[in-house]
This record gives structure tokens, C-alpha cells and sequence, in this order.
């Protein structure tokens, strides 16, 4: 399993429309082969900050998130979103159990 963790940045005063692009960019991605789990959520301490959370099967997976016209899309909303300061780490994860 490959699980991303991070964060970005959206100024505050466009945080209003941001969050329905951000929302198909999710839906979207949730439905993806191979995705297991797609979380945005925004920090409630720091406005505009938004923590990622992604999880796929495998690294095939996730490369084709990255490579699908819906990224390609969500990416291109970046400059008149002021989306910034994107901060993701990567993480092979062996195993996993609920406690």
C-alpha cells in the first residue's frame, strides 16, 4: 500500500471556490481501480490550510491518479485558485490493522 500524507495551501479568500473544486477532484479520485481512501480536510487552527490524506493499493495506482485528465484538471485550477505551499510525503506501508 502507498499512503501520501500532507498538506496545501489556499488563501483564505478563495477557500469559497475552492471547496466545490476540490470536491470533484475527490469524488473522482475515490472512484479510481486501486484508490483506497482520498481525504482533504481543512485545518481547523489555520485558515486555508488543507491536510491530505490518499491511499492506493500499490504504486501503479497512484502513478495513475497522478497521469488522469481529472488531476490534470485539478492542477490547472492552481493559479487562479492561489493554491500553494504543497507539502506531500510518500510512504510504503507493509501492513495495516484497526485499533
Amino acid at each position: 500500500m502507498l499512503v501520501l500524507a500532507g498538506s496545501i495551501r489556499v488563501p483564505v479568500d478563495k477557500l469559497e471556490a475552492a471547496r466545490p473544486v476540490i470536491g470533484r477532484m475527490i469524488a473522482a479520485s475515490r472512484a479510481e481501480e486501486g484508490c483506497l481512501a482520498y481525504h482533504f480536510a481543512e485545518d481547523l487552527l489555520e485558515p486555508g490550510l488543507i491536510r491530505i490524506f490518499e491511499a492506493f493499493r500499490d504504486q501503479a495506482a497512484q502513478e495513475a491518479h497522478a497521469a488522469s485528465q481529472h488531476m490534470k484538471d485539478w492542477r490547472a485550477t492552481w493559479p487562479d485558485l492561489g493554491i500553494n505551499d504543497r507539502q506531500i510525503m510518500h510512504y510504503v506501508v507493509s501492513g495495516s490493522h484497526e485499533s
